[in-house]
């Protein structure tokens, strides 16, 4: 099964406009749409407006590939699951959000190889196919690195400028590293 989600936030007509083409010269009949507030009815897909939170994960978990905007949200989703994800980002021009944030967005995920990029309808169905010809990827951790979160308590604390060189969680290499990374060390022992 194919997913192919928009988001909670606004309609993707052109996303799903392009899933829809896809899967009519395909003859595939297993895709379903999370379409939002969307004016377009698809013909050849199944869709829902919306998916309950509990639904959605059941449903990007049976899927074999997510299509998707290139929101967060949708990224993460997928790749916590390790499902190969085929983004199309929003475009500010064509009024599908404020700005071309997502196309920044796609970019630095597509240069990592984590997410595989439509850039318009003309290269969907192109990477679509070859996004079917995937196995599973290996999936992201969902917990924030150690790095991270070091350093957004240092950005909190004003102390940014002293986590360089890296914060290693295990022997901290600076004052700013050793004060941030040593809640870090309980929470970590707490949760295992």
């Amino acid at each position: 099964m194919i997913f192919a989600t928009v988001g909670s936030q606004e309609p993707f007509d052109r996303l799903i406009r392009a899933v829809d083409e896809w899967a009519g010269s395909r003859g595939r009949f297993d895709v379903l749409a999370q379409i939002g507030a969307s004016s377009f009815r698809p013909k050849n897909i199944e869709f829902t407006k919306f998916l309950e939170p509990s639904e959605f994960n059941r449903v990007i978990r049976a899927a074999s590939v997510v299509i998707a905007h290139a929101g967060m949200g949708s990224i993460i989703s997928a790749l916590e699951i390790g499902k190969p994800i085929v983004v199309m980002p929003r475009r500010g021009f064509l009024r599908e959000t404020r700005n071309d944030h997502q196309l920044a967005t796609a970019e630095r995920f597509g240069s990592r190889g984590r997410v595989i990029v439509a850039d318009n309808q003309k290269d969907f169905a192109q990477k679509l196919d070859y996004a079917l010809t995937l196995t599973a990827m290996d999936p992201i951790n969902p917990e924030a690195s150690p790095r991270l979160i070091a350093t957004i308590r240092a950005f909190m604390d004003g102390t940014l400028a002293e986590l360089d060189p890296p914060v290693s969680v295990g022997s901290p290499e600076s004052a700013a590293a050793a004060k941030a990374a040593s809640p870090l060390v309980s929470y970590m022992t707490r949760k295992a």
